[in-house]
């Protein structure tokens, strides 16, 4: 790697930075409800270094817990995930004179805050190489990776009493990032609620797993009808 590469590279190593502060406790969070539920160290470091995507993590810990099968998972985090597919699109558009492969790569390690970061940068004007991309991204997903490994690790020696009021930290992650929406816009919560009712109400004829999936489709599309009918 060039001189002027690497520095690039460091760059993006050092603005993620912050993101992996964000990222450390959370990520032992994860590691500990995974352990609880019976995941295996092996797969849940592998979840965090193929999915790495925390909400959905979470998410499908919490399924596995309540006996969901293994497609139902699948389907609820595709769901979750697919605003990833949008993020992706958006950026490497902004990006597009990278290789193919280059997209291909970066694609893979966008997380809401890496999205951000790097589209803040681009919108402000600064240049923004793909080394600099990928040095962002690379901090965030081995913080992430790290943070998981300790916590599976470290849930063995935490008293029962810590490690049991952990899991809360699935319910606080979503209420964290609900509240800013519904400050913004009222409707969101709504949106919620909607979701939380049908979640309910298809949780009376089928299993968890299914109903959680059924919920979040029909839940998003309400959102973005009601959504779209206060843009007009």
């Amino acid at each position: 790697m060039q001189g002027e590469q690497r520095r690039s590279w460091l760059g993006g190593l050092s603005a993620a930075v912050p993101i992996m502060v964000g990222y450390l406790p959370i990520a032992v969070t994860f590691g500990v409800i995974a352990q609880q539920t019976g995941i295996p160290a092996l797969q849940t470091t592998l979840m965090s270094m193929l999915v790495f995507a925390g909400a959905s993590q979470f998410m499908a810990a919490n399924m596995l817990a309540a006996g969901a099968g293994g497609m139902e998972v699948v389907l609820a985090t595709l769901v979750l995930n697919f605003r990833h597919f949008v993020m992706s699109l958006s950026l490497m558009n902004r990006l597009h004179t990278l290789p193919a492969r280059w997209k291909l790569g970066l694609a893979s390690g966008i997380t809401d805050e890496t999205f951000a970061v790097a589209s803040l940068r681009i919108r402000n004007g600064k240049r923004t190489s793909r080394f600099f991309v990928a040095g962002l991204m690379l901090g965030a997903w081995l913080a992430w990776v790290i943070g998981t490994m300790l916590g599976h690790s470290l849930s063995r020696v935490i008293p029962p009493a810590i490690s049991e009021s952990m899991s809360i930290a699935l319910y606080a992650m979503f209420i964290g990032l609900l509240v800013p929406a519904v400050r913004e816009e009222w409707r969101a919560g709504g949106t919620a609620l909607a979701s939380m009712f049908l979640c309910w109400g298809w949780n009376q004829v089928l299993d968890s797993g299914w109903a959680i999936v059924l919920a979040t489709v029909f839940g998003g599309i309400v959102g973005a009808f009601w959504m779209k009918e206060e843009e007009e």
